[in-house]
């Protein structure tokens, strides 16, 4: 991440203060603000989704987030777009939609090849075998019921 990026910066200093979550969504707020393109307004709307006060906010951010990091054609997204689509299925998952949870989660499996070998690539991928496993899991309650 490019720190003298002013999204960045915000973005990281949200961080610094998400025990204060006013106070980090008030910096991610004005990432958003001062985004400039595509892959500024990804890393903004990640941030903003992990501050929404209802699912379905933070569905809106979460897809807000794949759309831009999508629109980025030169491949400064790439290594993003496995835990943004893995946002984004959780985020469909906790509102009960499952199809698009797990087609979501397929997304995140297939960018899991950008990521190099290692902890952030293993993190992102058993989150998303969590991700399948409660799916299922839940498929499997609705079918006994």
């Amino acid at each position: 991440m490019d720190l003298s990026n002013p999204v960045v910066a915000l973005c990281a200093q949200g961080m610094a203060v998400e025990g204060t979550p006013d106070e980090a969504r008030r910096l991610f707020e004005q990432a958003w603000a001062i985004r400039r393109d595509d892959l500024d307004a990804a890393i903004a709307a990640h941030f903003l989704a992990r501050h929404q006060s209802t699912e379905d906010a933070t569905l809106h951010w979460n897809a807000l987030a794949v759309k831009h990091a999508e629109a980025v054609t030169d491949g400064r997204s790439a290594e993003f777009l496995a835990s943004l689509y893995l946002n984004l299925g959780d985020s469909h998952a906790r509102l009960g939609q499952r199809a698009s949870a797990l087609a979501a989660a397929r997304r995140a499996a297939e960018h899991l090849v950008t990521l190099p070998p290692g902890g952030y690539r293993d993190f992102i991928a058993t989150g998303i075998d969590r991700l399948t496993q409660r799916l299922d899991t839940a498929q499997d309650s609705d079918q006994a019921s």
